[in-house]
């Protein structure tokens, strides 16, 4: 399996979102960076991830 390549990256606080192509769609991800927090989600709209990423807290 290749490594997606991620294009736009944003960073939201420790949050940072990406899109890439999967399977000829385009997914978007949202992973938290604070080490020990296991945050990350994918998504079909940027907007999601985005809202996911402003609104996520770490537990860490």
């Amino acid at each position: 399996m290749t490594n997606p390549r991620f294009r736009n990256v944003r960073r939201f606080g420790p949050v940072q979102v990406a899109s890439f192509l999967a399977r000829g769609r385009n997914r978007h991800l949202a992973a938290c960076t604070a080490p020990r927090c296991d945050f990350s989600a994918e998504y079909d709209s940027r907007t999601a991830a985005e809202l996911a990423a402003r609104t996520h807290r770490c537990k860490a």
